[in-house]
């Protein structure tokens, strides 16, 4: 009578295929994701805030490529007033840059949290 074995013939002696599997779909899983990171830098999109005073440019990639203001905002007497409009208009670029990536890489985790990091 074999003491502490386990089925199978052993620790882990049924578990090799299962394993080559996990690894196979584990390394397609990390290409899919360099892929996506970099159709990220590809993607753009595009913010406006101030009833189209400032428009931001970024990519998926939380690069801002573009700020175009509009001249009639530009007043030297409510610099103030600018620089929020430009503030907020970048942020919202980032936020939607954040929700795009988010939204390619779980098309790849299938939502499971956490996996990007692990590669």
């Amino acid at each position: 009578m074999a003491r502490g074995g386990f089925p199978g013939g052993g620790f882990g002696g049924g578990m090799g295929g299962n394993m080559n599997n996990l690894m196979k779909q584990a390394q397609k899983m990390q290409k899919d994701m360099e892929k996506a990171q970099q159709d990220l830098e590809n993607k753009t999109i595009e913010v406006s805030v101030g009833g189209g005073a400032i428009n931001i440019v970024a990519t998926g990639k939380k690069e801002i490529k573009e700020i175009t203001i509009k001249p009639e905002v530009v007043d030297p007497d409510d610099v103030e007033m600018l620089q929020d409009l430009i503030l907020s208009a970048v942020n919202e670029a980032i936020r939607k840059a954040e929700e795009l990536a988010n939204s390619e890489m779980s098309k790849i985790t299938g939502g499971l949290g956490g996996l990007p990091g692990m590669f």
